[in-house]
């Protein structure tokens, strides 16, 4: 609900589990070795060379792409181990494998911007991810099993026999319930709302006066980071709760799912009152925005969040990072 829909991250949007059916479960790299024979499996002879943060160079058989999940860690971090209450940011690029052809689907190394692996990820990538270390780069093959199962997903081109194939380069973690340290030396009031800090962890609570909106886009530092300025085209990871001003009910909140989110900032990837509100803020930083309609989703409203064309929308947003 916090954005427009943005081909830059279709891709990155359908890493969740939740865009998948028919997953079926399969076995790790170690079984896929044992379990296939030599001659069916193809998987084992994916491989990825190139320098950590670098665009990889990836080589894919020509033949028909077959075997269990295969995952194989190409260069050994010596970070944070991810863990299941976490999220990662990180590069990758993503191939479709079909048949005896294959084709790039998607890179982060091409505009030098990563993307946050957040929520129930295709069940693939939580195996082949979990468990690894900041620091490194993991490689991926993955079946449709443990992929985009018996559908496949049209959107991106991924047919429901094909295998897909990730290289991660694993930057940084966040725990899923991270929110900005220090205290809030504001909470707002008087014609904007009032917002009051939750326990760790959780969400803040709003308050919206009965009073009508202010007219033009308000930004009101709640808690001032220390971190450095976020600057237009940075990617960056918060925690937000988005309320209706008019039916002063809360729409959307990453806290309610337990993950942070991301984004690249400053560059109409979100609406407009986001781009204008946390570009130059500081990392750190909890930011109350109070967005009139033509810097939210404008005339044609969003439906499907009871959002309509005349709504006023309050973010309260904590910038965890920006890169």
């Amino acid at each position: 609900m916090r954005r427009r829909r943005a081909a830059a991250l279709a891709i990155t949007s359908l890493f969740a589990v939740a865009a998948i059916a028919g997953c079926g479960s399969s076995s790790s790299s170690k079984a896929a070795s044992s379990s296939a024979s030599p001659a069916a499996d193809t998987y084992t002879s994916v491989t990825a060379t190139g320098t950590f943060g670098k665009a990889p160079t990836v080589k894919i058989p020509a033949a028909t792409g077959s075997g269990a999940l295969y995952t194989k860690t190409v260069i050994q971090g010596t970070g944070a181990t991810l863990t299941t209450a976490q999220s990662l940011l990180g590069d990758f690029v993503m191939y479709d494998w079909s048949g005896k052809t294959h084709k790039l689907i998607g890179s982060t190394y091409t505009n030098g911007t990563p993307t946050l692996f957040a929520g129930s990820l295709l069940p693939g990538l939580s195996k082949a991810l979990i468990g690894q270390k900041v620091g490194s780069r993991v490689l991926a093959v993955i079946p449709p099993a443990d992929a985009f199962g018996t559908t496949g997903n049209s959107e991106i081109g991924v047919g429901a026999k094909d295998t897909v194939i990730f290289v991660i380069d694993m930057l940084k973690t966040f725990g899923n319930t991270v929110g900005v340290p220090g205290k809030q030396t504001s909470n707002g009031g008087g014609t904007l709302p009032t917002v009051i800090a939750g326990a760790a962890g959780k969400s803040p609570t709003i308050t919206i006066p009965k009073t009508a909106a202010p007219k033009t886009l308000e930004v009101k530092d709640l808690i001032k980071g220390t971190g450095a300025k976020v600057t237009k085209g940075q990617f960056i990871v918060v925690q937000y709760t988005g309320m209706n001003w008019r039916t002063k009910k809360v729409f959307d909140s990453s806290w309610s799912r337990s993950e942070p989110w991301g984004t690249p900032i400053g560059e109409g990837q979100v609406i407009s009152g986001w781009d204008k509100g946390l570009v130059g803020q500081t990392v750190g930083s909890r930011v109350l925005l109070v967005i009139p309609p033509a810097d939210g989703y404008g005339k044609t409203g969003q439906s499907s969040a009871g959002i309509k064309a005349t709504d006023d929308l309050v973010f309260v947003i904590d910038i965890i990072s920006a890169s």
